[in-house]
């Protein structure tokens, strides 16, 4: 099992469908804001266009992160509590 962020990243990248769509989706939203932040000036549709991509990738980031913590949370040993004798 992963040890850590990155690696539990990586193995999802190579096992997880959505994961890896997500991940695939954020990185083409990140290049094309790469794009425009190179624009001396952007014009109001772009300007829209810009905000819009913003949030839609932080959606996809916070899904991502959905994906991680359940990944996690799953890998962590269930612990019960320890059973005390009943004193009667």
């Amino acid at each position: 099992m992963a040890t850590n962020s990155q690696e539990l990243k990586e193995l999802l990248l190579r096992t997880d469908e959505e994961f890896r769509q997500l991940a695939a989706k954020h990185s083409e939203l990140d290049d094309r804001l790469h794009e425009m932040s190179a624009k001396p000036h952007l014009s109001e549709p772009e300007q829209l266009e810009q905000v819009t991509l913003k949030k839609r990738k932080l959606q996809l980031k916070d899904r991502m992160e959905e994906i991680l913590r359940r990944h996690r949370a799953e890998a962590a040993p269930v612990l019960a509590p320890p059973s005390s004798p009943s004193v009667h």
